[in-house]
């Protein structure tokens, strides 16, 4: 039973990682070497010896001074593949020296060699004391981190068809949680058959993740596959958190940051992976500090890191599905029949797009309808007409970044044009753009074809024309509903679903704008009533948050 053939791989170019030796794999100074000597321990180890391997947790940090440390993947016949040899003053580790989750690679010592050993904690308390050294620590894990992913080393395998809504979802769940993966599209690659049955697998168990070992499963849920990859932590239900945010969008991590490097203890809750909405925005072009533009993806990444930097817990993959209001420490239940306490709480849960009133929509959702526009649905419309629906920002974007790889996209709003509900940037480059064809006053009114997606019938609802397209890709963003049914009998929300902040069930003003009808519990983002639903206001609106948590957790006594 092997894995499929290794593709090979293509010469580095200097986007990739693993060509930047000087960030990718530094060389602390003499004098750093120092430093970072009094937060561990001088050891000698003979050849050969192991450090960490795949599938451990909480490993150490090593500090290579003579001699040299070897990182290697496992291929597909479980033989060592060496990818990276660290010697004189270079380091070990990657992203997940920050949190607890399973490392990806093994690591073991090439020749005798002399080391620093840090511990965990005392890494930790290194990186904040020691900025300069911190700061290359964290560049270099970040950097690390893509060129694992760029490379598939210490990733899984996904087979399935590429066109499937089930393959897609686990793609996207490996994407956006930042783990190497190698796709293996059963719809494209004419040695499907052979492999399925090297594997005794038939179409209808498609699609599957090989996972480290050899184990195969089968569909998993996104909590099954977080489970077996490593990538949940364990949380005492006993023990209570200074906070507990509840969902890892920017507003939710924005909270984290500033509730954890101030000293409080905190925990994130997210049902899938962190960025909410906004993690799958192909390019976010106006928020502040990154005149390029930055994806959603990468900005949420991000800001994940430098949260775990300052000591925040993340459990991703646990959907949060009601709260007990009336205890002293309020308990937050989760799907998976485990809890956790916390002295306060901040919602947010954001916002999911609303869906298309049409026939049949659920049966083509994965299968041709989608609610995000990233770098992996683009792929799949490659060289094809698409659709967008929607006259908001996030419809804007997607526009604008599928005209670059696709045929052609038709955007269809139901109102008179773009510029009272989308920034004027993108209003203008789809107008100006030979590859976008606005339609106005006009509405998808049917879906067509088999076990995809294949045909799209939309009307003018000024002139009644009705046109049926073979399309076979439809992006819809047409605005959000709140994640707030957790919160039903708890907090008092408006007609809409949304949090209400600012004012108690008497209508007085409460202290902070973002404080809910219940003492401790607050709301930012898009979960919040009367939010602007924007990026740079979520962050704001979590970075804001904290100085009220502070109040409510060490109130001053006149």
């Amino acid at each position: 039973m092997g894995l499929p053939p290794v593709q090979k791989q293509p010469e580095l170019d200097p986007s990739d990682p693993y060509a930047r030796d000087a960030q990718t794999f530094p060389r602390l100074s003499p004098e750093m070497a120092e430093r970072v000597a009094a937060y561990g321990t001088e050891e000698w180890l003979p050849g050969g010896t192991l450090l960490f391997q795949r599938g451990d947790r909480s490993v150490d940090f090593f500090l290579v001074l003579e001699g040299s440390v070897e990182i290697f993947d496992h291929g597909p016949h479980d033989e060592p593949s060496v990818f990276t040899v660290h010697d004189d003053r270079q380091f070990t580790g990657e992203l997940d020296l920050f949190n607890d989750r399973e490392v990806l690679v093994s690591g073991r010592t090439r020749s005798d060699s002399r080391v620093t050993r840090v511990k965990r904690a005392d890494f930790r308390r290194m990186v904040s004391n020691e900025p300069d050294i911190g700061e290359m620590i964290m560049r270099a894990f970040i950097l690390r981190r893509v060129g694992l992913i760029r490379h598939v080393h210490g990733g899984v395998v996904l087979i399935g068809p590429g066109h499937g809504g089930n393959t897609l979802r686990l793609q996207s769940f490996l994407l956006r949680n930042g783990y190497p993966h190698r796709l293996f599209d059963t719809e494209a690659d004419p040695d499907a058959g052979g492999f399925l049955a090297c594997f005794k697998l038939t179409a209808e168990q498609l699609p599957v993740v090989i996972a480290p070992g050899g184990r195969v499963l089968r569909n998993p849920s996104h909590s099954a596959l977080a489970d077996a990859l490593g990538l949940t932590e364990t949380v005492d239900p006993q023990h209570v958190f200074d906070v507990v945010v509840v969902g890892a969008g920017p507003g939710g991590l924005a909270a984290a940051v500033y509730a954890a490097s101030e000293g409080l203890e905190t925990l994130v809750l997210e049902a899938l992976a962190p960025g909410g909405q906004a993690g799958t925005s192909s390019k976010i072009e106006n928020y502040l500090g990154f005149p390029t533009g930055i994806s959603g993806q990468a900005l949420a990444g991000r800001a994940q890191v430098q949260a775990q930097k300052f000591g925040a817990k993340l459990l991703i993959s646990r959907p949060v599905i009601g709260i007990d209001c009336e205890q002293r420490h309020y308990r937050l239940r989760m799907e998976d029949d485990r809890s956790v306490l916390a002295r306060s709480v901040v919602v947010a849960t954001g916002a999911r797009y609303r869906k298309l009133d049409v026939p049949d929509l659920a049966r083509f959702e994965g299968q041709g309808i989608h609610y995000a526009a990233t770098a992996m649905e683009s792929q799949l419309c490659h060289g094809e007409e698409v659709i967008v629906v929607g006259g908001g920002n996030s419809a804007g974007q997607a526009a604008v970044f599928l005209s670059r790889t696709v045929s052609h996209v038709h955007v269809l709003v139901r109102g008179q044009g773009l510029a009272a509900t989308m920034s004027d940037y993108l209003v203008q480059r789809i107008l100006s753009s030979p590859r976008i064809t606005l339609h106005t006053h006009t509405e998808i009114t049917a879906l067509h074809g088999d076990t995809l997606l294949r045909e799209v019938t939309w009307s003018d609802r000024t002139t009644g024309e009705v046109s049926t397209h073979r399309i076979g890709n439809v992006f819809v963003m047409i605005g959000a509903e709140p994640n707030t049914e957790w919160l039903q009998g708890c907090l008092e929300l408006d007609s809409k679903g949304f949090v209400k902040t600012g004012y108690d069930t008497g209508g007085h003003p409460l202290a902070s704008p973002y404080e809910t009808t219940r003492p401790g519990i607050y709301a930012v983002g898009d979960v919040r009533a009367g939010s602007v639903k924007r990026v740079a206001s979520s962050v704001g609106e979590g970075s804001v948050v904290v100085q009220a948590i502070h109040g409510f957790l060490n109130p001053v006594v006149h």
